[in-house]
């Protein structure tokens, strides 16, 4: 399970460093593709597969599945853990995200999310929202 924030700097060659932390589960491989608010979302390899599974059982006459598989692939990367714990994020993936020089890097459970430093900052204020936070909270039934 992925846990925490960290903040890490891209290198010229849009290299990102993963925390130490996250690397044993992504030693098997791993898949860089966009995320859901103009982020990077990154998963094991297990977790891809079994996602493009269940998106290849869809039927692609339907018009919103042909823009899932298109969402999902097409902006998919292999993500391989280089000897020091970088992945490589494509150029076309840092466009997606706004990454320019710096990068957070958030643990969500299954997933790893990747963002622009102003982007999280923007996520922290909404998630800082103590009325909202009640509301959510009492859907889970505590």
């Amino acid at each position: 399970m992925f846990l925490g924030q960290y903040r890490h700097s891209l290198d010229d060659k849009g290299r990102l460093t993963i925390p130490a932390k996250f690397r044993d589960e992504l030693s098997n491989g791993a898949h860089l593709t966009q995320g859901f608010d103009r982020n990077l979302r990154l998963v094991t390899k297990a977790a891809f597969d079994e996602m493009a599974a269940k998106v290849s059982q869809m039927q692609t006459t339907d018009p919103l599945t042909r823009i899932l598989r298109r969402l999902i692939f097409a902006s998919a990367s292999e993500a391989d853990l280089d000897s020091v714990g970088r992945i490589l994020i494509p150029q076309f993936l840092r466009d997606v995200a706004g990454l320019q020089t710096d990068a957070v890097i958030v643990g969500v459970g299954e997933a790893i999310e990747i963002w622009s430093p102003a982007s999280w900052d923007e996520q922290v204020s909404l998630l800082s929202d103590v009325e909202a936070n009640s509301q959510r909270f009492a859907a889970l039934e505590l």
